[in-house]
């Protein structure tokens, strides 16, 4: 077939299995479904967001321990790592219309009994199916996109897509702080979501068509893998999301947490290569611009942490912001997202435009971004990190929309799902190995420094006229500690953002799609797809 326009293109008559339903002609009642689905995946990111800027509120409101609390954060994200790679297979499973109004009504109910629950367990529970609930929205709207909508439009899906990794996290610092600040009521942190959810509601019952379910498809599934990557995932967000707080390995919880999980989603992918109708087709991994695009993908979401949580974590710590007052941070990224991130579609669907050398300049932004990050001082507040923030505004969507244009060409549309399930579960990883490694160089950084300071303070001391009193020393090294280790995050970021700009040139190039390319697409035997995705 031809790489060039295979992810971009609409599904070719002998492209879907028999039985499958044709493809639906793309209208504004599909637009409104399409843009439900959109809503409810940015719902999704939000209610992950909000509710884990809101944490110290909530804890605050409850009486829970500080230690206690932060176990509702592991709930949720490992619910929705759970979710994220089985999420197309049920949506084709019981079509994506009836599973998608299932899950969005799901985390609207948990979402409104939340606030009214306050034994800590049932807490745990909750939140963790919520984040199941909530987890699965978000594959299915790359699912829909690459499903419905054409190819002259079909990359603006792919920047949508974009926007639950862009726009939602940072603009979930504004509306933490408006729920915490503002209105001073912590139970809107999880109620916020319920407008939006009851908007996308509508929109999507009505929209998406109805497609026949394919109960057939039960008898075959992966359950014994399922299982050892339910228990293999959940274990692994327990170890990434607490090794900070637990000292990793020196905690036998972390330890075991850790080793169990790697063994079982290790047994989990071993089953997937051989069965016959596995729920995430690790055989597509044989192309470049999918393993190699996703290893890319892993790091970007990583470097992508400068942009919100050095910032965040650094203003809270050193100057005492709360969420609103840390929130213009967010905002000057998140909300020119709802621009440039089409603006970005349209420059890939221009013929002189290269995804490749748009994808590295993206990172070379990020990367500058990182450097000027790294020049904060314990005298900054937010202004100063304005012209960094504005580079990230500007690099995430070329980097992000870029890579997904590139992985998405080279697989067909009926193994659009395949891919869906994939690239959202390396998402979730990659939010929380990127959030782990960060906290823990910050948090080794901060010690080195906080001795060299010390050492420092004692040498000085042995002079009368540079004695530091005391009180001033067990203020000004921690703060100044933290101001040096939260620079040196910058800087890895920076480093590690360059490193993938190679990487990113590596990819095979991929002709921006157009109309006539389509035509020369063949269609892809049935045979060689092992279920029909009725969605």
């Amino acid at each position: 077939m031809s790489h060039a326009a295979a992810g971009a293109v609409p599904a070719a008559p002998g492209a879907a299995s028999k039985g499958s339903p044709p493809q639906p002609v793309f209208g504004p009642r599909l637009a409104a479904g399409l843009f439900g689905i959109f809503l409810a995946a940015m719902m999704a990111g939000l209610n992950n967001r909000v509710g884990g800027l809101g944490l110290v509120d909530v804890r605050g409101a409850l009486g829970f321990a500080q230690d206690d609390a932060s176990w509702l954060g592991t709930a949720y994200a490992a619910g929705e790592l759970v979710a994220m790679p089985f999420a197309t297979w049920f949506a084709i499973t019981m079509s994506l219309r009836r599973f998608h109004l299932a899950m969005l009504c799901t985390s609207l109910a948990l979402a409104l009994l939340l606030p009214l629950v306050h034994n800590l367990p049932l807490l745990l529970a909750l939140r963790a199916l919520q984040g199941v609930a909530s987890g699965a929205l978000i594959p299915l709207l790359m699912m829909a996109a690459l499903r419905f909508l054409p190819p002259p439009i079909r990359l603006h899906g792919l920047a949508l897509y974009s926007m639950t990794a862009t726009f939602a996290p940072n603009l979930a610092v504004w509306l933490a702080g408006q729920w915490s600040d503002q209105w001073h009521d912590w139970r809107l942190i999880y109620w916020h979501i319920v407008p939006l959810g009851l908007l996308a509601v509508p929109l999507v019952a009505w929209g998406i068509p109805a497609m026949p379910p394919a109960p057939a498809r039960w008898k075959g599934g992966n359950w014994f893998g399922m299982a050892c990557a339910v228990v293999g995932l959940s274990l692994l967000t327990v170890g990434l999301d607490q090794g900070v707080r637990l000292d990793w390995l020196r905690s036998p919880l972390v330890a075991w947490a850790l080793a169990c999980g790697l063994a079982l989603t290790a047994l989990y992918l071993f089953t997937e290569w051989w069965h016959p109708a596995p729920f995430i087709k690790l055989q597509l991994l044989r192309r470049r611009n999918l393993w190699l695009g996703f290893t890319i993908f892993v790091g970007l979401l990583v470097v992508m942490a400068s942009s919100a949580a050095l910032p965040a974590a650094y203003l809270g710590a050193v100057q005492g912001y709360r969420p609103l007052q840390s929130a213009p941070l967010g905002l000057i990224v998140g909300l020119p997202q709802l621009l440039v991130a089409p603006a970005v579609a349209l420059l890939l669907y221009r013929k002189w435009v290269d995804a490749r050398k748009l994808m590295a300049l993206g990172l070379a932004l990020m990367a500058l971004a990182c450097w000027l990050g790294a020049r904060l001082t314990a005298d900054w507040t937010w202004g100063e990190f304005a012209w960094a923030q504005v580079l990230q505004c500007l690099g995430q969507p070329m980097a992000v929309v870029s890579l997904l244009f590139l992985a998405t060409s080279v697989v067909q549309p009926m193994e659009g799902p395949y891919v869906a399930g994939t690239v959202n579960a390396l998402r979730a990883l990659g939010t929380l190995l990127g959030g782990a490694l960060i906290s823990q160089l910050v948090a080794v950084r901060g010690r080195f420094h906080a001795e060299m300071l010390l050492d420092l303070a004692g040498l000085s001391g042995r002079s009368p006229a540079a004695v530091i009193d005391p009180a001033t020393l067990a203020t000004l090294v921690p703060q100044q500690s933290l101001v040096l280790a939260t620079a040196d995050g910058y800087r890895v970021l920076a480093v590690l953002a360059l490193l993938l700009i190679p990487l990113a040139l590596r990819l095979q190039h991929i002709p921006a799609p157009t109309i006539a390319a389509v035509a020369r697409v063949p269609a892809t035997p049935a045979a060689t797809v092992p279920s029909s995705p009725n969605v």
